[in-house]
């Protein structure tokens, strides 16, 4: 699926993937990332399955212009998990939106571990 809109200049249609792409290169800039993981069993069978199809611990869905971001993180031993996830929600949201010039609707972090 993809992220469709039209403006003066044209139709713009950017895929699911290219979002993940991005959203990982800009969660790993936050503090306190240390690594995106599979969610579960069943994302693990499917991201050996599909190998190099989806990108580990990303999930990025879209209905018209909104974008919704799934995310499952562990996170630096010794941060204050809360302060990481709300840096990284907004970092996202901020830097989605201005890439991609549609609006981010909704972002989850699933906090799967903590790493030293």
């Amino acid at each position: 699926m993809s992220v469709k809109t039209n403006n003066i200049y044209g139709k713009i249609v950017i895929s699911n993937r290219t979002i993940e792409r991005f959203v990982s290169k800009v969660a790993m800039d936050s503090y306190g990332i240390v690594a995106f993981v599979n969610k579960g069993f069943f994302d693990s069978v499917v991201s050996f399955i599909k190998f190099g199809s989806k990108i580990k611990g990303i999930s990025v869905s879209s209905q018209g212009d909104r974008i919704f971001i799934n995310l499952s993180v562990n996170v630096k031993f010794g941060v204050s998990i809360k302060a990481v996830v709300e840096s990284l929600k907004e970092s996202v949201k901020y830097r989605v939106e201005k890439f991609t010039g549609m609006i981010v609707d909704n972002i989850n972090v699933n906090v799967m571990g903590v790493t030293k």
